[in-house]
């Protein structure tokens, strides 16, 4: 190859400084020197890279599309070598981080804005998993660390976990469906027969689960919390919904918070992750959420 990482630093920096000279004492060599390196260069390329007007080094059109191309792979080059040196001092080239359906990915950027400030280098990947898709993200390799994994972990496996709180859902149905007409508490047997709105479980290989929904009981299933919330308040089913969203929109008269049975469904939440991965982004993560007032901060609202 005739054009190397050192030819192209050494024609940015003719192109910066203006002139050869000027270029020479900022590579600390003689003018001479970088001056035939770039005869040299230019031979071999077979054009013209700079030309002289005035007392400056101009480039020429080849030479310009070749440093504006160059440049990015001086820039490339550049990260390249900072992520290794970051992974060989223990910092990952990279961290997935899964962030269940229910919680709201904008209460993280904070976070995800602190670490880059003083940690930056670690390339940060968000993704949204729902139900047992968490623990299927880890399972699967999808993600390095989940947030906000909900219920059980599932048998025979062998995370690393920290509890992250609990989080108290409500059952919530619009002012015009049919079962807003009945007293509380709703029996379950008469629940069992309308359409639930439900979010997909993003699972690909664990089996899905499901959260709040009764055995035979019509689904209507949607990919996110929005377009379960749109569902629940136009009355095409019923179902739980976080503490905070629900009594916002009770508040506003889109939902009512009625009452299955005797309880409400209460979930536990965990940072999950790989025993074996111990990366230091990772683990600044764990402990920065751990800081953070649990699941309950990050619930959608």
């Amino acid at each position: 190859m005739k054009l190397s990482l050192d030819a192209l630093a050494m024609l940015d920096a003719i192109d910066t400084r203006g002139s050869f000279a000027a270029a020479a004492e900022a590579l600390h060599r003689v003018p001479s020197a970088l001056t035939h390196a770039v005869r040299k260069l230019e031979d071999d390329l077979g054009f013209p890279i700079f030309e002289k007007v005035g007392r400056r080094a101009v480039l020429t059109d080849a030479g310009r599309t070749l440093l504006r191309d160059g440049r990015v792979l001086l820039q490339a080059a550049g990260e390249l070598e900072r992520r290794a040196k970051r992974v060989a001092t223990g910092w990952e080239a990279e961290l997935r981080i899964a962030v269940e359906g229910t919680l709201d990915l904008d209460s993280l950027l904070p976070i995800v804005a602190e670490f880059y400030a003083d940690y930056g280098g670690t390339r940060i990947s968000l993704l949204h998993e729902v139900l047992g898709g968490m623990w299927d993200a880890l399972a699967t390799g999808r993600a390095d660390l989940a947030i906000g994994a909900p219920g059980d972990p599932p048998a025979g496996s062998a995370y690393a976990l920290r509890q992250w709180g609990q989080a108290e859902f409500c059952f919530c149905i619009a002012p015009h469906h049919p079962l807003a007409n009945l007293p509380d508490p709703l029996p379950v047997e008469t629940v069992r027969r309308y359409r639930a709105v439900v979010m997909a479980d993003t699972s690909r290989e664990l089996l899905a689960r499901t959260a709040g929904l009764l055995e035979g009981q019509d689904t209507l299933t949607v990919p996110n919390l929005s377009a379960k919330l749109a569902a629940q308040v136009a009355g095409l089913g019923v179902g739980n919904l976080p503490q905070a969203l629900a009594q916002r929109e009770a508040e506003a008269g889109r939902l009512q918070i009625r009452r299955v049975g005797s309880s409400r469904l209460q979930v536990p939440f965990w940072l999950a992750w790989q025993p074996e991965h111990r990366g230091r982004a990772l683990q600044w993560f764990v402990e920065r959420l751990s800081e953070v007032e649990c699941v309950s901060a990050f619930l959608r609202r």
